[in-house]
């Protein structure tokens, strides 16, 4: 994929996670805060992802860490919050170098359990929120998935070792670039990336299997759930951006009806528009 085939999302960006899930777990979050300590391990992880593909060239540094963080805030929370089971989901997390999809003064921070400042008042996703998020999208080898807010391409990532079927759109240019360079840079160039804004979708590619939006908007836009498949999925934080919002999921029955749950209570970025119309 050429540097300018994509056409980046919506700049929208990953948010954050409740207050609470903001707290820096303690030995293993102590370790993950500096990589380094550790001398750069590289040990392996028997768990696979559900795609057969390459391992990112990052991959090979930091895997202890990495799995540290995986095991004990996402697969067995400390802190007794919902655990994430999807064990395709637990190895793609494994599997992407984090620390690739972070600005280079946050690299130490990169295997932190929360979110971390990407530039342009954005942020990369904690690590528990993308796993969750992943797993709630029951994604398989054939789902053709939507992003809304690439951000710095991390959450595009690990939807990669899912599906071949990734397609993400972020409005702010220098972040759509990044996240083109990082992705490119770890071998993910299957996902495809528009610049636009992401409230619209991406018409001339759906249907969507699934849909997962990476930023708070009051509502869920109209054009997302046009673009969702019968019996497909939207994973959306719902609520203003200044007050607690929900993560729901929203599943269009085969009737075309829809039924939302609400999962948990998060805090995420607003969904950035362009009100230009450019």
């Amino acid at each position: 994929m050429s540097p300018w085939k994509y056409r980046v999302v919506n700049g929208v960006l990953l948010g954050g996670a409740i207050a609470s899930f903001l707290l820096l777990i303690s030995f293993t979050d102590r370790a993950a805060q500096d990589p380094t300590a550790e001398g750069d391990p590289t040990a392996k992880d028997d768990a696979q992802p559900a795609r057969d593909r390459p391992a990112p060239p990052a991959s090979t540094e930091f895997t202890e860490t990495r799995n540290r963080m995986v095991t004990g805030t996402i697969e067995r929370p400390w802190d007794g919050r919902t655990r994430v089971k999807d064990k395709n989901v637990l190895a793609a997390v494994r599997a992407v170098p984090r620390h690739a999809f972070v600005p280079p003064d946050m690299r130490r921070r990169a295997y932190a359990d929360s979110p971390l400042p990407i530039g342009h008042g954005q942020t990369i996703s904690q690590p528990y929120i993308v796993a969750l998020m992943t797993e709630l999208l029951e994604l398989t080898p054939e789902s053709k998935v939507l992003e809304i807010g690439t951000g710095s391409g991390y959450q595009a990532a690990v939807l990669a070792h899912l599906t071949p079927h990734v397609y993400t759109i972020e409005i702010i240019k220098p972040l759509a670039e990044f996240a083109a360079q990082a992705l490119g840079k770890q071998g993910y160039t299957e996902v495809k990336i528009r610049r636009a804004d992401g409230y619209f979708g991406w018409k001339e590619e759906a249907p969507f299997d699934a849909i997962i939006v990476t930023c708070a908007s009051g509502h869920l836009p109209p054009p997302l759930w046009e673009q969702l498949k019968p019996g497909g999925r939207i994973v959306i934080p719902i609520g203003g951006p200044h007050e607690v919002q929900r993560l729901i999921v929203v599943t269009k029955t085969p009737e075309g009806k829809r039924r939302s749950r609400t999962v948990t209570a998060v805090r995420f970025v607003p969904l950035t528009r362009d009100m230009e119309g450019e």
